[in-house]
């Protein structure tokens, strides 16, 4: 199955049903009054994380996904049926972004967890709703709220403990498929992993971890080069690397200027990842040259990270990688469950107060008037109904609208547009 783990798609919530405008008409029963009933919710779209995908594959060739609306209100003061939400799975890991301004909209990282992302519109009211001792019999009613209509990033960032990072053909799918069942490719030519695979690592003392095999970074992988933006994403989860370097130079390459080049590339990513407990893996100690460019690699590392020989393709060393991964797991748990949550301070910007509307001379004696309140209010405005219309007329006039518009230069017969909503201005 091809591997899929950034998609583009397009996402609306089904709008309210309509509210309608009715009366009762039975027979022996005066003044029946007015029986108009409320129209149903619309279907909402919502995400649901899952175990059983693993790839992003179903996004990128179904790109839009629309919820359906709700059902319109009926006579005898009947509710309109509810819409059914849209349930998009995704596997656990997914990342759901908003495409125009890149704001986080979830984060899903359990089984089963859920996210709704756009909120099906509420139904509009029927004319029951309106009803008072004035006006007893009104001939108001609502249309259904406008559903919500949003362009999405998803991308997938894998679920693993541990992360297999190096330059290309240094053994790191090797040293996955010793340590684990995972079957990747291995031949003898650069970038043959193209996919991240995953493993679970079984230690010999019983306990256990994913591990992730990444495909090989290269110098500038930070920037684009080669596969490394495409996949260095999914490092981020990863709570202990392993840098698994070609001690043998096979490759005609010094073991640590790749160890270097390799760290500058995760420095340089958006998340500080060296911050993160590393382990060397100094691989194909088999090679001729390898102890002699293992003590050479000792004498020049600075950091104080735990270098393990092996050789992996003759299964020579592995056992202690793994311990000592498995160690290093632990203290990062540790580390995490010390954090107390009581005493910490959370300090956050002040939302900006949005703007309930806007005033826009388009010249020639017309003007637009925009803003979500605004526009809302519009849409589920019945215009076919002269009550309405006033109902409307006076909503706008209790936000400022009519004063806004004196203030803005508007004139006595110019025109003014909401929406697909035009009316002329009058003193």
């Amino acid at each position: 199955m091809k591997f899929i783990d950034k998609a583009n798609i397009h996402v609306e919530s089904g709008k309210g049903g309509d509210g309608v405008v009715a009366f009762r008409r039975e027979a022996f029963v005066p003044k029946g009054g007015p029986a108009g009933g409320d129209g149903g919710k619309g279907g909402s779209v919502i995400f649901e994380a899952t175990t059983s995908l693993t790839t992003l594959l179903d996004l990128k060739y179904n790109r839009e996904y629309k919820a359906k609306p709700g059902q319109n209100g009926m006579p005898k003061k009947c509710h309109g049926a509810d819409a059914k939400d849209l349930v998009i799975r995704v596997p656990v890991g997914t990342v759901i972004y908003e495409k125009e301004t890149g704001k986080i909209l979830a984060d899903l990282t359990a089984d089963k967890q859920k996210a709704m992302i756009a909120k099906g519109g509420r139904g509009g009211r029927g004319n029951t709703r309106f009803a008072t001792s004035r006006n007893p019999a009104p001939l108001i009613c609502e249309r259904g709220e406008p559903g919500e209509i949003l362009d999405l990033v998803c991308e997938l960032k894998l679920l693993a403990d541990v992360g297999l990072v190096g330059f290309p053909s240094v053994g790191k799918s090797t040293l996955l498929s010793v340590v684990s069942r995972a079957r990747p490719e291995i031949a003898d030519y650069h970038f043959t992993t193209i996919v991240p695979n995953l493993g679970v690592v079984q230690v010999p003392d019983g306990r256990s971890f994913v591990m992730a095999d990444l495909p090989g970074l290269i110098e500038g992988a930070s920037q684009g080069k080669g596969l490394g933006l495409q996949f260095l994403r999914h490092i981020e989860r990863c709570r202990v690397i392993v840098h698994v370097i070609d001690m043998g130079a096979t490759e005609g390459r010094d073991p640590y200027d790749d160890y270097v080049k390799i760290n500058e590339e995760l420095g340089q990513y958006k998340y500080d990842l060296l911050a993160r407990p590393q382990i060397i893996v100094a691989n194909k100690m088999d090679e001729e040259n390898a102890p002699d460019n293992l003590k050479r690699f000792k004498e020049q590392l600075k950091e104080d990270y735990p270098v393990f020989p092996i050789s992996a393709i003759i299964h020579e060393g592995v056992d202690q990688v793994l311990y000592a991964v498995a160690d290093a797991l632990d203290k990062v748990a540790i580390a995490g469950e010390e954090v107390d949550q009581d005493n910490v301070v959370e300090y956050t910007f002040a939302k900006e107060v949005e703007k309930p509307f806007t005033i826009v001379n388009e010249g020639n004696g017309m003007w637009l008037i925009k803003g979500k309140k605004i526009e809302r209010l519009v849409a589920m405005t019945s215009l076919v109904s002269d009550d309405s219309i006033k109902r409307l007329s006076i909503q706008m006039r209790n936000m400022g609208i009519d004063d806004a518009l004196r203030e803005a230069g508007v004139q006595n017969g110019d025109s003014v547009r909401i929406l697909d909503f035009e009316f002329e201005f009058m003193e």
